[in-house]
């Protein structure tokens, strides 16, 4: 099977059922995207496949062949996170920060696909993606804030 993940090709050998989400933290050993449920209602699991948000937990390796797969650790770098993950910091969402990589990727596909959205889009736009600390004010006021540096570039 051939991906491209974090914009380096990669030819790996695994079954066609294996969760794509174990394909990248096992078999590529990227840590960022995490094991939430299993059945895709938290949203921890959450990466980009060919520029949709979808979760890693159910999606089949197969069905990931020959695809672009962004992970939180090719979304931005040290140097040059994106302005969603500035956003997180600046706005201090994380608490305990287990289900941050997934807010963070949903989020960004949010502002790929509606660069301005208002409370009621976003609110249905993360819907799926569950924070137990309740982070979720906090979770919006940084997409908004993230919306605004986007717009100014």
């Amino acid at each position: 099977m051939k991906l491209t993940v974090n914009g380096t090709p990669r030819d790996i050998e695994v079954e066609d059922d294996m969760p794509l989400l174990w394909v990248l933290r096992d078999v590529l050993g990227l840590k960022g995207t995490k094991y939430g449920c299993g059945v895709a209602q938290c949203g921890a699991c959450t990466v980009h496949l060919d520029g949709r948000a979808v979760r890693s937990c159910v999606t089949p390796a197969g069905a990931a062949d020959g695809s672009m797969v962004v992970t939180i650790e090719g979304l931005g770098s040290p140097d040059a996170p994106h302005p969603v993950q500035c956003a997180w910091i600046d706005h201090q969402v994380a608490q305990c920060g287990y289900c941050q990589s997934g807010q963070i990727m949903q989020a960004a596909h949010l502002l790929d696909t509606l660069p301005a959205p208002n409370d009621a889009q976003i609110d249905a736009a993360m819907s799926g993606n569950l924070c137990r600390c309740g982070t979720y004010p906090r979770i919006r006021a940084a997409i908004h804030a993230a919306a605004r540096t986007i717009g100014e570039t």
